[in-house]
């Protein structure tokens, strides 16, 4: 909990000689969260508290989201400090390694890793996925486009314009055309965002082409992982915490996985069955020692009810049932 958390971070502040900002989004299986453009303002009340500082250091878990949050938040907490860490406990990833790429220094701890900043487009255009609700749609990712086409090419050999034409085509049946433009917008504008931001650890024009290149193409795929061991020979500026300083990231890690239940399987079927049915999942923090706890939270209500027989099928003698899961409040509240 927060109030178990605060002497960690003050032991954390006090071994960096920094300003601590804590940022965490879920991986929990079902209500996994993502970097999104609703926490600015959040991280302007935090910030605002924390006043200016000569240096700021941002503790970052994330599997990635959206690419204009995350350049948003490195831009913003700039403007607070002459020199931005990133404490990176696990998993940094997407967009998270985009917010790390644009910091001074990175922490990584033995078990951290990056990962690939291709971007993935979701939009109420993109593919549906079957048997799930209108709102929920496949993410297109631009280096999957590019690799199907690559494929064509490349691999098949296919040279002949009509044929290349019917690729398309085909492609453009699958994902909407739009969504395919928007794909290509979002590759672009991806490398010109990481080239400005790598000239905080990178001087050499070269270098930071070759980083962008294997972020952004050469890794090969956006589930690859980037130890702290082949970040620093990319040329990334990466500092270890000694053994003292591990102990207390990893508690700070320890604690705030306990508190979203990381590990944990979401059992709706349980929370019908319990009773009351009501259950309250936090899948997001933004925290500091000045600024109290911010928590992105879903409450509901899970209740069992009977399914319908349909004619056609033959009656089992037992009433078959589901459950039904109500949304009763999704999102941020604060807590000192």
């Amino acid at each position: 909990m927060y109030r178990n958390r605060i002497p960690l971070y003050k032991d954390l502040e006090k071994r960096l000689d920094s300003k601590l900002l804590v940022y965490i989004t879920s991986d929990r299986r079902g209500f996994e969260t993502q970097i999104a453009r609703d926490v600015i303002d959040i991280f302007i009340n935090h910030l605002d508290k924390i006043g200016e500082a000569p240096k700021i250091s941002l503790y970052l878990y994330t599997r990635g989201g959206e690419t204009a949050a995350a350049w948003n938040i490195i831009n913003l907490m700039k403007l607070y400090c002459d020199k931005l860490q990133v404490i990176v406990p696990h998993k940094a990833h997407s967009a998270g390694t985009l917010i790390c790429i644009g910091a001074n220094s990175i922490i990584m701890t033995r078990q951290a890793t990056l990962g690939p900043i291709d971007p993935n487009v979701n939009t109420f255009l993109n593919p549906p996925i079957p048997g799930a609700p209108p709102q929920n749609t496949f993410p297109v990712s631009v280096e999957a486009v590019k690799g199907y086409l690559a494929f064509a090419k490349e691999e098949l050999s296919i040279k002949d314009d009509a044929a290349l034409a019917s690729i398309m085509i085909k492609l453009s049946e699958a994902v909407h055309p739009l969504v395919l433009g928007q794909v290509f917008r979002s590759r672009a504008q991806i490398k010109m965002l990481a080239e400005k931001l790598l000239i905080n650890q990178i001087t050499d024009p070269a270098k930071i082409q070759q980083i962008i290149e294997f972020l952004c193409s050469d890794s090969g795929s956006h589930d690859y992982t980037i130890n702290r061991s082949e970040a620093e020979k990319m040329g990334l500026k990466i500092d270890k915490p000694d053994e003292e300083m591990y102990k207390t990231i990893k508690a700070i890690y320890d604690d705030m996985s306990v508190e979203l239940g990381v590990e944990l399987p979401f059992d709706l079927t349980a929370y019908a069955q319990s009773g009351s049915g009501v259950y309250s999942i936090k899948r997001a923090l933004i925290e500091s020692v000045e600024g109290g706890s911010n928590y992105f939270v879903t409450q509901g209500k899970a209740t069992l009810v009977p399914i319908p027989h349909h004619p056609g099928m033959p009656q089992m003698g037992i009433q078959q049932q589901g459950i039904h899961d109500e949304r009763i409040f999704e999102g941020w509240k604060h807590e000192i």
